[in-house]
């Protein structure tokens, strides 16, 4: 079974198997793509212009001018706050959606199916493989869709070129893979959904102390270390500057970096739970 081809094989049973679930139970993947939705909807339309005037003041280098926006006479224009949060929420859009991914997870190692593949002639890491693929599907799903919305309520990215789209993407699929073997991890060390669902909270609340919101240096002192060196903040960077141009700086290697590092990490840590799993 240390062929490619049987491993590639039973990897795509167990994506089709995964995906088969979404389709099933799309309840758990709405309800955590809805998050982002809410936060993108209640900061642009209740906090979006008091945003966008604060944010102006502070000089973002954004280039945030005050005038008569959407959203009221007299004051900043809010589709500059939309560019602003877009990028944070696509990212953490990834992070919601992996929530999912630890919930089923748990649910395949506590209600038995893992242990009945363990019976079968299946490649071994087949099973943690299509759960990971099939997450990092419905995360570009769910980045799209928010997206949609976004673009629906006035974010707009015309300066980006091709290349910067594709590089864009790019990025975004490698932080869902990432997150999604994380998550994975998370899901076999818990002792039920329950527990999955609570130890990937993290995934969804570090973007809130992430420069999604506001920038690091209007933040409070004591928080600006959390917010800055953590894997969102330079990924949400790297992300502005692709789609809206403003300065990448040392984001460009750091976001990369912080992704091969949480993908390696995760992956090991879930093999090596899996494995030690099997042998109980």
């Amino acid at each position: 079974m240390s062929s490619p081809a049987p491993a590639v094989r039973n990897s795509a049973t167990m994506l089709r198997r995964n995906l088969l679930h979404a389709r099933r139970y799309p309840s758990l993947t709405l309800n955590l793509l809805l998050t982002p939705i809410m936060l993108l909807l209640l900061f642009v339309y209740v906090f979006g212009d008091t945003m966008s005037a604060g944010m102006s003041m502070s000089s973002m280098g954004m280039g945030m001018g005050t005038g008569t926006g959407p959203g009221g006479a007299g004051g900043a224009d809010r589709s500059a706050y939309v560019a602003y949060l877009v990028p944070g929420l696509l990212l953490m859009t990834i992070g919601s959606t992996t929530v999912g991914t630890s919930v089923s997870v748990s649910n395949d190692m506590t209600e038995g199916i893992v242990a009945r593949f363990r019976t079968m002639p299946i490649h071994r890491g087949s099973v943690l493989t299509g759960h990971v693929i099939g997450s990092v599907l419905q995360s570009v799903v769910s980045v799209v869709l928010v997206g949609a919305v976004a673009a629906a309520i006035g974010f707009r990215s015309t300066d980006a070129t091709a290349l910067e789209w594709l590089a864009a993407l790019g990025l975004l699929t490698l932080f869902a893979t990432a997150l999604t073997w994380i998550a994975v991890g998370m899901g076999l060390i818990s002792p039920n959904a329950e527990a999955a669902s609570n130890n990937a909270l993290p995934l969804i609340f570090l973007p809130l102390v992430s420069s999604t919101f506001v920038p690091i240096d209007a933040m409070p002192g004591w928080i600006q270390p959390v917010a800055e060196y953590q894997p969102f903040t330079p990924a949400i960077e790297t992300l502005r500057g692709l789609l809206l141009g403003t300065e990448i700086g040392h984001n460009g290697w750091l976001a990369p970096a912080w992704c091969l590092a949480l993908c390696a990490l995760g992956y090991f840590w879930s093999r090596s739970v899996f494995d030690k799993s099997g042998r109980k």
